[in-house]
């Protein structure tokens, strides 16, 4: 039996519902992670809380560190407390963090706000995506979850149309408060989201899983063999075992200039492009772009990997990435600009989905979630430095060298993924799950 709780009949509703609240619970999460980067142009230029541009970096690794700290510590959360109560706590802890930085007074509390939002939203998208994979249709696993991480990036457009509208008119507090919104979704989601089967059946809730089951006509998932802490730890030593250290670093690295070049593209996209000389209205648009470039990406590059190896496709759009992030810099007509904006969304979010993708297709199957795992961990890091380098420069007024040093992390990034797929693995990747790909992102 497959990972993926079979389903039949009615059990098609129960996929629906649960797929249905993970997306509008992740649309809440983008909206919250880029509603950051779609405020600060204002905020800069109003001096809001006398923040700097090396301030401003700074408050954008914040978020990206909460999201390191929730995403390491939503695995054993869940496991305690049930994915479902996770989820509803993610969304009311980043719904309520980003009513403290509506009513912060001071740089220092809107950082707080933005760190503990951050931890409900790194909480949130791994969480989500197990939940929508327990219960996806079978042999729909990996579709599912690449049209759950739409949600994602549909949040980023909601975060620039909420800036186009509310920021000039009222002020850039109203756009988090908006962002507090999410808090009437709570009860709905407590409410409606049933518990993860496969997490009642691991717990031994035996009779909770068997009426669920029964209420929607699905099969139950079978008992987990085992779990031990011993076992992960030996999964990790093998990811170092013999030659595989050279491949497991190449990877990390990879990830890390990947995600360096995601967070920080998302967190000063409209700034940077403001001071390329656009006005905020095009500075915003070009986020609406962006997403929508990665809503097309995420559909496309599963396809592209299937067919030309996803190694070779990483390695192929970071490159088209760094070019596309290099050619920001330069003033070009602003219907050019838009394509190239667009065509970076599609290329720079997949590249790093299609890291994932080699890392679970060349691992054994007992190593791969630990394999996955650790690559987006390794990641989280560059997720973290990439605001903050972006706040560096522009506080040395070195703002025009941001699209060069996000660009070059996008060459770093095609180097190693390059280096990696050249090598061939020591052991074939039976064809198993790519499922594990996507969680990770």
């Amino acid at each position: 039996m497959s990972s993926s709780t079979a389903l039949s009949g009615r059990g098609s509703r129960l996929a629906a519902l649960v797929v249905g609240l993970c997306w509008l619970a992740v649309l809440f999460d983008g909206l919250d992670m880029f509603i950051y980067g779609s405020v600060l142009p204002h905020m800069l230029e109003q001096k809001a809380l006398g923040i700097t541009p090396g301030q401003a970096g700074d408050l954008g690794s914040y978020a990206t560190f909460g999201m390191l700290v929730g995403a390491l510590t939503a695995g054993t959360v869940a496991d305690r407390i049930g994915r479902k109560k996770l989820m509803v706590c993610c969304v009311a802890l980043f719904s309520l963090a980003s009513g403290l930085c509506a009513v912060a007074g001071s740089v220092t509390v809107f950082g707080l706000g933005r760190t503990i939002a951050g931890v409900g939203l790194g909480g949130l998208l791994p969480t989500a995506i197990s939940m929508v994979t327990d219960y996806a249709r079978g042999g729909r696993g990996a579709l599912t979850v690449g049209a759950l991480m739409t949600a994602h990036h549909a949040g980023g457009i909601l975060s620039a149309y909420v800036a186009k509208w509310l920021v000039e008119a009222v002020g850039w507090r109203a756009a988090f408060w908006v962002c507090v919104v999410p808090l009437l979704f709570v009860p709905v989601l407590a409410k409606a989201m049933p518990e993860s089967l496969s997490f009642l059946v691991a717990k031994g809730r035996a009779d909770e899983a068997r009426e669920l089951a029964a209420r929607y006509e699905v099969e139950l998932p079978a008992a987990p063999a085992r779990k031990e802490g011993a076992d992960r730890w030996a999964a990790l030593a093998g990811l170092f075992r013999g030659g595989e250290w050279t491949q497991t670093l190449l990877y990390w690295l990879a990830s890390f200039g990947g995600l360096l070049l995601v967070y920080g593209v998302a967190t000063w996209l409209p700034t940077l492009m403001r001071g390329e000389g656009y006005n905020l209205g095009s500075a915003l648009t070009f986020v609406v772009l962006f997403n929508l470039g990665g809503i097309v990406g995420m559909l496309v590059a599963g396809r592209a990997s299937d067919r030309f190896g996803a190694p070779r496709i990483s390695a192929i759009w970071f490159a088209l990435t760094a070019a596309g992030v290099f050619l920001l810099s330069v003033h070009m007509p602003l219907a050019l600009t838009f394509t190239v904006v667009f065509l970076t969304g599609v290329f720079l979010n997949s590249a790093q989905t299609m890291i994932y993708a080699t890392v679970s297709l060349r691992s054994s199957p007992g190593n791969r979630a630990t394999a996955v795992g650790w690559t987006s961990g390794m990641g989280r890091f560059g997720a973290v430095f990439g605001p903050w380098l972006g706040g560096q420069l522009l506080a040395a007024d070195h703002g025009s060298w941001g699209f060069t040093a996000f660009a070059l992390a996008g060459v770093s990034s095609m180097v190693f993924i390059g280096i990696a797929a050249l090598r061939t693995p020591k052991r074939p990747a039976p064809s198993g799950s790519h499922q594990d790909l996507l969680a990770a992102s």
